[in-house]
C-alpha cells in the first residue's frame, strides 16, 4: 500500500495551483459533454452521448500525471470514456483551440474516443475498443525497443495506460499481460481507475486482491492507492483500525450506497453495529464525515504522486487507484451514472462550487496566476520537437524470377523475403516478421535462419550444434523476427504498433504478421483498430480454405475473403501463383510507412500448383503489363477466340477453372478465364466507374471488356458472395460458386466435390449459363 505522504517537498502555492487545475479540468470535461448534449442544436433528436461520470473518476489521475510527472518522451493511452479530460488538458496546455470545445461528437470535431488520426489535438494512442487501447502501450513499448535496436536515436520514455477497471474483464488484456516477453518491459505503466462500476451497475465482486495477485504472478510491480489523507488520518485515531477493516470488508454495492448518503444516514450506516466506529465519527462535523467516505486515493494528488514516484522501471507496473465514478459531480457513486447528464441547474451549481461560470465556460486562468504558470511550464516540459519523417527505403516492383515446377503460394512468401535480402538489402533491414508460434509451419524457416530472432538481449542457442536441427533459433537484438505466444490478438496488437513507428517516431518499419488463416477472424477487431489508429502492416493468413482438406472444418477458413473485401484501410490479395505472391507482396510493402499508405492482407495456400499455368509473358513490356494487372486486382489468364462464357477464379481454385475451360472448349464452348487477385480492388474500380468513389477503373476495361461480355461463373475457396458482384461489371447473368458450409476432412477431390467447387461443378454451371 502506498503511503499518503508526498514523495518530494512541494510548495503550498504549487500544490494549490495543481488543485485549481484539477478543478478546472473537472469543469471543462463536464462542460464539453454538457454543451454537446444540452446546448448545441440537435435537429435529428438522436442521442449525442458522452461520459461525464467516467471522465470525473479519472480527473485526479490525469491531472497528477500530466502536471507533475509526464515527460516529452512518455506516451499515454487514455481510457475511451475519458476523452473529454484529455481534450480539457490539451486545451489548458495550449494544444487545442477553444473552438473545438463545442464540437464533441460533431462531424469534423472532437471524436467520441481518443483518436490519433481524427482528433485535432495530440493523442498518443487511439482507444475506444475495450481492452485494445489498454494493451496498445505494451506493444508500443516493444516496437520502440525493437526500433531502438536498429536506430538507436529512438527516444525512450514510459508507456502509460489509463485503464477502466471494467476493461480488465477483456480476455485481450490478460493475453497481453501473460505474454512471456512483456515481463521485461519496465517502461510499461498501467494505472487502473478502480471505480468499481461498469456501464450498467456497481460491480458486485470486483476482487481487487485477486487482480493484484494475477499481475504479480505475471511479473509486474503492483502498487495500490486506496485511501486519501483524510481517511488515513481517521485510521490513525482510536477506532481507526475497526473503520479500515469495516470499509475493506464492505461489498462494493454497500460502499457505493454510502456515497449517496447525507451525514445523518452515514452516522447510522457506516458503523455497521460497531460502537468503536460510532465513537470515532461522533465528533466529526457533517461535511468532514461526508468528505471522508469519498476520500479515496485515486482522488488524492499527493497519494497518486507517491505511487508514480515509487515505480521501479525494471518491470511493468500496475497502479490500482481507487476512485469514485462521477467524483465531484451530483451523480457521483450512483449505479446508473455511466451515461447520465447534468441538468442546467446542476451545471450552474457545479460551476459555482468550482469557481467558474456556465455562461463563460471556456475561460482560461488569469495571466500570471500560479495555475496559468503551471500550465505554461507543463506545456514547455511536454513539448516534442518535430523530426522529419524518414522515407521508407526503395523496393523493387519485380525481382525478375519466373517460377517453374510445382510450388505453393505459402512457400513463395519465404522465397520473396529471402530474395529481398539480396535484391533490396536496405528495405529488407526494415522488414520485421511476427508470428504466434507458427513460424516453421508457415514457411518462414529460411527467412528466420537468415535474419535471426529478435530478443532484447543475446540468448544462447543450445541446439546450434545439433545436426538434425533445421530451424536455427538465434536470438539477439539484431534479429528481425519476433515470436509471440499463441494469441492472435497479441500478434496484431504488436503489428499495429510496429506499423505506427513511421508516425510515432518518424522511422518506418515494414511489419509482416503471419498466422493461420482460420484465425484471422479472431484477430480481426484489434487489427482493424490498429489500422484505424494509423498502423500500417501486412497480415498473411496461411494455410487457408477447404483446400486444407485433411485438417477438417476447424481449420478451414470460409469467410476470410469477404472480410478482406470489406476491411477499410486495407488492400487484400489472394494470389494463385508464386509470381503473383511476389508482385502483390512487393506492392503491399511499398504502401507501408508513409502518410498516403495503408495495410494489406494476403491469403495464401499450401496447395502445390503447376507454375507454368501462370503463363507469365516472356516479353518485358507484356510482363510489366501483367504485373500491373496482378497488383490492380485481376488479369486474363486464358482468352477464347469466340467466348460463350467467362470463369473468374481466385487463389487455389485457378487450376480447376483452367481445367474446366479446356473441357468446355473441347465441347465447343469458348471460355475466358480470369484470375482474380483482389476482389476489393475490383469492387473499388466498379464503384469508381459508377461515380460512387474516386480512383482508377482501367482494370475493369482490360480484364472485363464489354466486347467480351459473356455469362460469368465465379469460383473461390471461400464464401461465394465475395466474387458475386463481378456480374455487375457488364450486367451479365452469373453463377457464384464457393463454400457456404463448414468444412469436412477428406481428400482434395472429395472436399471440392462436396462443396461444389470442383472442375465438374464449374463446367455444369458454365453450361447452364451458356446453354
Amino acid at each position: 500500500m502506498i503511503s499518503t505522504a508526498t514523495g518530494s517537498a512541494r510548495t503550498a502555492q504549487d500544490a494549490e495551483a495543481i488543485r485549481e487545475i484539477e478543478r478546472r479540468v473537472l469543469w471543462l470535461s463536464t462542460a464539453i459533454v454538457d454543451h454537446a448534449n444540452r446546448v448545441r442544436p440537435n435537429p435529428s433528436g438522436l442521442k449525442v452521448g458522452g461520459h461525464q461520470a467516467s471522465s470525473a473518476s479519472t480527473v485526479s489521475i490525469m491531472t497528477s500525471l500530466w502536471f507533475r510527472h509526464l515527460r516529452a518522451e512518455d506516451r499515454v493511452s487514455v481510457k475511451p470514456h475519458a476523452s473529454p479530460v484529455l481534450h480539457a488538458i490539451n486545451y489548458l496546455l495550449g494544444n487545442l483551440d477553444e473552438s473545438y470545445l463545442t464540437t464533441l461528437r460533431e462531424f469534423g470535431g472532437l471524436q467520441s474516443y481518443p483518436s490519433r488520426s481524427k482528433d485535432p489535438d495530440p493523442v498518443d494512442y487511439s482507444t475506444g475498443s475495450v481492452g485494445i487501447g489498454a494493451t496498445a502501450p505494451i506493444w508500443g513499448a516493444l516496437a520502440r525497443r525493437y526500433l531502438d535496436g536498429k536506430i538507436p536515436s529512438t527516444p525512450g520514455g514510459r508507456q502509460y495506460s489509463l485503464v477502466g477497471d471494467a476493461e480488465l474483464d477483456e480476455g485481450a488484456v490478460w493475453e497481453a499481460v501473460l505474454d512471456p516477453g512483456v515481463a521485461e518491459l519496465g517502461e510499461v505503466v498501467w494505472i487502473v481507475d478502480l471505480n468499481r462500476q461498469s456501464l450498467d451497475r456497481v460491480v458486485p465482486h470486483l476482487a481487487a486482491d485477486r487482480l493484484r495477485v494475477m499481475f504479480a504472478a505475471a511479473g509486474w510491480q503492483v502498487l495500490t492507492v486506496k485511501y486519501g489523507r483524510l481517511l488515513e488520518d481517521l485510521f490513525a485515531r482510536p477506532g481507526g483500525d475497526a473503520l479500515r477493516t469495516r470499509i475493506d470488508a464492505m461489498p462494493n454495492p454497500e460502499y457505493q450506497r454510502l456515497l449517496r448518503c447525507e451525514a445523518g444516514e452515514l452516522r447510522r450506516r457506516l458503523p455497521g453495529g460497531d460502537p468503536t466506529i460510532a465513537r470515532l465519527i461522533v465528533d466529526l462535523d457533517d461535511a468532514t464525515l461526508v468528505a471522508a467516505v469519498r476520500n479515496l486515493g485515486g482522488h488524492d494528488l499527493d497519494s497518486l504522486s507517491a505511487a508514480i514516484e515509487a515505480i521501479e522501471d525494471t518491470r511493468p507496473t500496475v497502479i490500482f487507484a481507487y476512485t469514485v465514478k462521477g467524483h465531484g459531480l451530483p451523480t457521483q457513486g450512483h449505479p446508473q451514472n455511466h451515461s447520465s447528464l447534468l441538468s442546467e441547474k446542476q451545471m450552474r451549481e457545479l460551476a459555482a462550487s468550482l469557481g467558474t461560470d456556465l455562461d463563460d465556460p471556456w475561460r482560461r486562468f488569469a495571466a500570471g496566476s500560479p495555475a496559468a504558470e503551471s500550465c505554461a511550464a507543463t506545456a514547455a516540459r511536454l513539448r516534442r520537437e518535430p523530426t522529419p519523417l524518414q522515407p521508407p527505403p526503395a523496393l523493387p516492383v519485380d525481382i525478375g524470377r519466373t517460377p517453374t515446377g510445382a510450388a505453393t503460394s505459402q512457400a513463395a512468401l519465404g522465397r520473396v523475403l529471402l530474395d529481398l535480402t539480396r535484391e533490396a538489402p536496405e528495405a529488407a533491414k526494415r522488414i520485421v516478421t511476427v508470428s504466434p508460434d507458427v513460424t516453421s509451419t508457415t514457411n518462414l524457416g529460411g527467412w528466420v535462419n537468415k535474419i535471426g530472432v529478435w530478443s532484447p538481449t543475446d540468448r544462447r542457442d543450445w541446439f546450434a550444434d545439433d545436426a538434425e536441427t533445421i530451424l536455427h533459433w538465434r536470438e539477439s537484438p539484431a534479429g528481425q523476427h519476433i515470436e509471440l505466444g499463441i494469441a492472435e490478438t497479441n500478434l496484431v496488437g504488436l503489428l499495429g504498433e510496429l506499423g505506427a513507428t513511421w508516425s510515432r517516431w518518424n522511422q518506418p518499419l515494414l511489419p509482416i504478421g503471419v498466422l493461420y488463416d482460420p484465425f484471422v477472424g479472431r484477430a480481426l477487431e484489434p487489427w482493424s483498430f490498429g489500422i484505424y489508429a494509423g498502423g500500417q502492416s501486412i497480415l498473411i493468413g496461411t494455410p487457408s480454405g477447404v483446400t486444407l482438406a485433411p485438417e477438417g472444418g476447424a481449420h478451414q477458413s470460409i469467410t476470410t475473403p469477404s472480410i478482406a473485401l470489406e476491411q477499410p484501410g486495407c488492400v487484400a490479395y489472394e494470389p494463385a501463383f508464386a509470381i503473383d505472391v511476389e508482385w502483390t507482396l512487393l506492392a503491399s510493402l511499398a504502401r507501408l510507412g508513409r502518410p498516403d499508405g495503408g495495410s494489406a492482407y494476403l491469403r495464401l495456400s499450401t496447395r502445390p500448383v503447376d507454375q507454368t499455368l501462370a503463363s507469365v509473358p516472356a516479353d518485358p513490356a507484356a510482363r510489366e503489363r501483367r504485373r500491373r494487372q496482378v497488383v490492380a486486382g485481376a488479369y486474363p489468364l486464358r482468352r477464347a477466340d469466340d467466348p460463350a462464357v467467362t470463369i473468374a477464379a481466385m487463389g487455389a481454385l485457378v487450376p480447376e477453372a483452367l481445367a474446366a475451360a479446356e473441357r468446355l472448349e473441347s465441347a465447343g464452348v469458348g471460355t475466358d478465364v480470369i484470375c482474380v487477385t483482389s476482389p476489393g480492388l475490383l469492387f473499388e474500380a466498379l464503384l469508381s466507374r459508377q461515380g460512387s468513389a474516386e480512383g482508377p477503373s482501367w482494370i475493369l476495361d482490360q480484364v472485363f471488356p464489354s466486347a467480351r461480355a459473356t455469362p460469368l461463373v465465379t469460383v473461390l475457396d471461400g464464401h461465394p458472395h465475395t466474387l458475386a458482384f463481378l456480374t455487375g461489371v457488364n450486367n451479365v447473368r452469373g453463377m457464384a460458386l464457393g463454400v457456404t458450409r463448414f468444412g469436412q476432412s477428406g481428400s482434395l477431390e472429395d472436399v471440392y466435390r462436396h462443396h461444389g467447387i470442383d472442375t465438374d461443378s464449374i463446367i455444369r454451371s458454365a453450361l447452364d449459363l451458356a446453354g
